[in-house]
């Protein structure tokens, strides 16, 4: 199963920036849509940014302003930068891929293990 890295989560001060990578491992043939997900203790997991194959992206309105998602597809990987942080961004970051052609074959779907942002106000 293919597989997807996170890095760049961490400890950050009100105001400050961090900046998300994933990556898929494997041999990639393509990737539809590329994203972002969080989840803080007690809440559902929601899109906190999104990203299609043509590089058209759409981001929620919390982080809108603030938040910019691109994606390399020649490295298979999409990034999130995070400016202005707040203490509401506190959550675990997933990435998410959707429409994965590889050579162990299609996926629909396929997470990241997940990276921890912690914003101290």
């Amino acid at each position: 199963q293919v597989q997807l890295v996170e890095s760049g989560g961490g400890l950050v001060q009100a105001g400050g920036s961090l900046r998300l990578s994933c990556t898929a491992s494997g041999i990639i043939f393509s990737i539809n849509d590329m994203g972002w997900y969080r989840q803080a203790p007690g809440n559902q997991r929601e899109l906190v940014a999104s990203i299609t194959r043509g590089g058209s992206a759409n981001l929620a309105d919390p982080v809108k302003g603030r938040f910019t998602i691109s994606r390399d597809n020649a490295k298979n990987a999409v990034y999130l930068q995070m400016n202005s942080l707040k203490p509401e961004d506190t959550a675990v970051y997933y990435c998410n891929v959707q429409g994965l052609r590889t050579r162990a074959g299609a996926f629909s779907e396929v997470w990241g293990q997940g990276t921890l942002v912690t914003v101290s106000s």
